[in-house]
Formats: structure tokens, C-alpha cells, sequence
């Protein structure tokens, strides 16, 4: 064990792991660079390296832009990645209310939490987590996805219907492009870009950053400058003290959804978000700048990190799209992961997971020191910040796919996503089903396959069943506390008259 720790204290480790770290968190921050992207472009160059620098220099680029994901997302409601969406929820209302210190250093520290609370489970659980994981079948994902889409309720705002609407909106979207069963087109109106379907990327872009933008455009004479004050990026003892429960709860969720191949921390952010509005006293102001939702979103999505390492190292399965692109780099270096790792290279696994410790570590430290400068540069006037975030958002969605294609569709749902907030139609119910529509759709075609078409399938396999019944649950109750919500809202504004 002293051995593996000198190796990865070695000063050329920590040094890559630093590069990989600063690179990561801009990548997170600029809306449209995903982890994913970041990962990919640099394993080809992790050819020559030592297996250890070269596996630490992709997990600090990994750790890295899932925090930094959340820095925009707070200052200027655009989440870098995809699983920040949730953040921007209740970080930027903070933010623009004047207390951006507040959300980003909460924000920073739940990512830090999350990241060391995953490595935690990732260094114990992973054999017993991994192999519950490996009992998902068709059946397990659909009412997984299910699950997740019951979710919506919590996260409409006042108007359920309005939420069902956008949710409806989101699978459409989804259903874009070739049938995953029959192989026939569906909405794609004879164009061959959308055979593929539509980038999530894109539309995440459109309706976060672009609304915004025009928004901006539209009141840039009557909106005084916002300056957004950084006094201290540490939170208070009161604070951590208040969120303790939920960056706990909010973790445990995020490791188990990143232990689930394909899920990952956008998933996790919204179950997180929604299960911490639950069990909140005060579940009205959430999306009002409550930090217990910033906690939440940022601890999950941060510790899907480690999770999602959990079915690669014992399973050889990935757990999201990143660790998908890992497998290249064990690949690269002659490592296969899967149960062999474990017996032919326990000192490569010990040092993944110290990695990972001193990664989390590493970037919370990075991340505190570049606080302020993002919140400088958010505070420049919006005539000159707006067309800034204008060119980052082109750029962005043009380099998923290097199709010009991808811009007009960003541009597409800015005005949707503008149309959408003037008339208080909320956000997230779209960005979820579009996350979920495409999985649910594909395991329940594989599930009613397997079992000749019988849709018994969901509720005879124990797992599926539990799932199910959550699902049911987490609608039922979501409903009723969104009606006692609005009852409670009506007599004060009554009382109030």
C-alpha cells in the first residue's frame, strides 16, 4: 500500500492530475464541452504514458468537468454539462438574487462531498453493487426510466399540467429519427439530419443558454448590470450544517445510479433534486435559490463519477459514456477491466482509487481558487458578456457533431425555450424526457421480446416491481404535496388581500 502511495504522490502524477483537472473544468464550464469530449480527445495521447499517469490524467479531466459544469450553471443559468441542468435550478435564483458566494460555494463543496463519498463506496461496495446491478434486465431499466420520469410531478412548478405538457414535448423529441425496433422513420419530414435524431447537447444549449441570451437581448436597456459579488467560496457551518442530510442522501443516490450502466449524473441530479424537494419542510422554494437543491444536484451527479467506475473495474461494463471512452484507455495500456483486473492488477485498482481521493481533493482546491475569476468575468456588462456566451453556444453545439445542423437546432429552441419561460412552462420536464424517453423506449421493446410479448415481465421480476411501485409512489405523493403547495399558497395570498 505505501508502495501505491508513492506512485501516485509522485510529483509527475499530481502534476498530470492538475493538467487534467484545470483542462476538465473549463471544458465543464463552456456550454456544449462535454466530459465525454474531453476524455476522448485526450486518450490517443495517453499512448506512451505509464498506465497510472495516463488513468489519472483522464480521471482528473473527468472530475473536472462535472464541477466545473456547475460554475455556469450558477452565474448565468447555462449548465456546462448536462448533468449541471439541475443545479442552474436553484444556484442561478441564488445567484442573481445576489448570492452567488452562497450558491457556488455550496455548490463546490456538495461536488467535493459527493466525489469523496463515491470513492468511499467505490473502494467497499463495489463487488456487492456491482453485482445488483448486474441483475438489471429490459424489464429493470423501463421502470427505472418510469421511476425517473415520475420525477416530472415534482419538478413542473405550479402548473402540473404545464409540466405534463413540456414532459410530452421532451418524447416527442426523443422519438425523433429511425425506431429502435422496427427501423422506421418517424418525424424526420424527409431530412437526412434528423435520421439520427436531435443531439441532446443542442437542445440542452437552445433552452438554457439561448432563452437566456435573448431574454437578455430583449431587456438589455431596462436590466441594470448584475455584479456578482465572490466574498468567500467556502460555506459557513450553518450552512453545511443544513445540508449535511441531503448531501448524504443525495450521494448514496448518485452512486448507486452511477453503478447502473447507462444511467448517469444527469439522471442522478433529478432524482436527487426531486427527493430532497420531498423531504424538504419547505419544498416551495425550491427553485427559488434553496440551497439544499444545489446541494443535492452537485453531491449526486459528482459521485455518479466514481459510481459509474464501480460495473467498469469489476464488471467491464461502463457506467456512463465517460468510462465508456476509459475503456480505450485501459485498452490502450493492454489492461482488460473486469473481475480479472482485480486478481492480475490489484495495485492499478488501489491507485484508480486513491486517484480518484486526491483528484476530488485537488479540484476542490482548484475550483475554490477559480472562483472568483468566472465570477469576474460573469460580472462584464451583458452587452458585451451576451454576445460572448452567444459564440461559446455556437461553438459548442457545432463541435459535437461538426454539423452546422446542430446550430440551427440550438438556435431553434432558444425561442422555444424563450416562448416556454414567458409563459411559465417549465424547463426540466423536457431535459428529463429527453434523457429517459429513448432508454424507457428501447428496454421495453427488449423486455416484452424476451417474454413473448407479455407485459407480465414488469411486475413478476421483484426488481422491476419495486421500481414500479416507487414510481407510483413518487407521482402520488409529489402530487399531493403540490396541491397542498398551492392550497398553502392561496390562503396566504388570501389572508394577505
Amino acid at each position: 500500500m505505501i508502495d501505491i502511495l508513492r506512485e501516485v504522490l509522485n510529483i509527475h502524477v499530481i502534476l498530470f492530475m492538475l493538467f487534467g483537472i484545470a483542462g476538465g473544468m473549463v471544458i465543464g464550464a463552456l456550454p456544449g464541452l462535454t466530459a465525454t469530449m474531453g476524455v476522448a480527445i485526450l486518450v490517443p495521447f495517453t499512448f506512451s504514458m505509464p498506465p497510472i499517469q495516463s488513468l489519472i490524467l483522464l480521471i482528473g479531466i473527468y472530475v473536472g468537468a462535472i464541477q466545473g459544469g456547475s460554475i455556469p450553471a450558477v452565474m448565468i443559468r447555462t449548465p456546462g454539462t448536462p448533468a449541471a441542468a439541475a443545479t442552474a435550478f436553484d444556484g442561478y435564483p441564488l445567484a442573481i438574487s445576489g448570492q452567488a458566494d452562497k450558491a457556488l460555494s455550496v455548490a463546490l463543496f456538495a461536488s467535493f462531498f459527493g466525489g469523496l463519498f463515491g470513492t468511499i463506496v467505490l473502494a467497499i461496495a463495489a463487488p456487492v453493487i456491482s453485482r445488483f446491478a448486474l441483475m438489471f434486465g429490459p424489464a429493470e431499466y423501463t421502470t427505472f426510466g418510469l421511476f425517473g420520469l415520475s420525477i416530472i410531478v415534482s419538478i413542473s412548478g405550479r402548473s402540473l399540467l404545464k409540466g405534463c405538457i413540456a414532459a410530452t414535448f421532451g418524447l416527442i423529441l426523443a422519438s425523433i429519427g429511425l425506431d429502435p425496433v422496427s427501423g422506421v422513420l418517424r418525424f424526420t419530414f424527409g431530412s437526412i439530419q434528423l435520421m439520427d435524431g436531435l443531439s441532446f447537447i443542442p437542445i440542452m444549449i437552445g433552452l438554457f443558454a439561448i432563452s437566456e441570451v435573448i431574454s437578455g437581448v430583449r431587456d438589455i436597456k431596462e436590466v441594470k448590470k448584475i455584479t456578482f459579488n465572490v466574498p468567500r467560496v467556502l460555506p459557513t457551518f450553518t450552512e453545511i450544517r443544513s445540508i449535511l442530510v441531503t448531501l448524504i442522501r443525495s450521494s448514496a443516490i448518485g452512486s448507486f445510479v452511477g453503478s447502473l450502466p447507462g444511467a448517469g449524473g444527469d439522471i442522478a441530479a433529478f432524482i436527487s433534486y426531486n427527493e430532497a424537494k420531498r423531504a424538504s419542510k419547505h419544498p416551495e422554494e425550491f427553485g427559488k435559490g434553496e440551497i439544499n437543491g444545489v446541494a443535492a444536484a452537485e453531491s449526486a451527479n459528482n459521485a455518479v463519477c466514481e459510481g459509474a467506475m464501480i460495473p467498469l473495474l469489476t464488471l467491464g461494463i461502463p457506467g456512463d459514456s465517460v468510462t465508456a471512452v476509459l475503456i480505450g484507455a485501459f485498452m490502450i495500456q493492454g489492461l482488460r477491466p473486469g473481475p480479472r483486473l482485480y486478481a492480475e492488477n490489484p495495485a492499478l485498482v488501489h491507485a484508480i482509487i486513491l486517484g480518484f481521493v486526491l483528484a476530488n481533493i485537488l479540484n476542490y482546491v482548484v475550483a475554490l481558487v477559480g472562483a472568483r475569476v468566472f465570477a469576474r468575468l460573469v460580472s462584464i456588462k451583458r452587452s458585451l458578456l451576451l454576445p460572448v456566451i452567444l459564440i461559446l453556444c455556437i461553438l459548442g453545439s457545432f463541435g459535437i457533431r461538426n454539423a452546422v445542423f446542430d446550430v440551427f437546432v440550438m438556435l431553434a429552441f432558444g425561442v422555444v425555450g424563450y416562448i416556454f419561460q414567458k409563459r411559465d412552462v417549465p424547463l426540466g420536464p423536457i431535459v428529463l424526457a429527453l434523457i429517459l424517453g429513448p432508454m424507457i423506449e428501447r428496454n421495453f421493446h427488449r423486455a416484452l421480446v424476451i417474454n413473448n410479448h407479455n407485459p407480465s415481465i414488469f411486475v413478476t421480476r421483484p426488481i422491476s416491481l419495486i421500481f414500479l411501485i416507487l414510481a407510483i409512489l413518487s407521482a402520488v405523493t409529489s402530487l399531493i404535496m403540490t396541491r397542498r403547495d398551492c392550497a398553502r399558497k392561496t390562503r396566504i395570498e388570501e389572508s394577505s388581500r
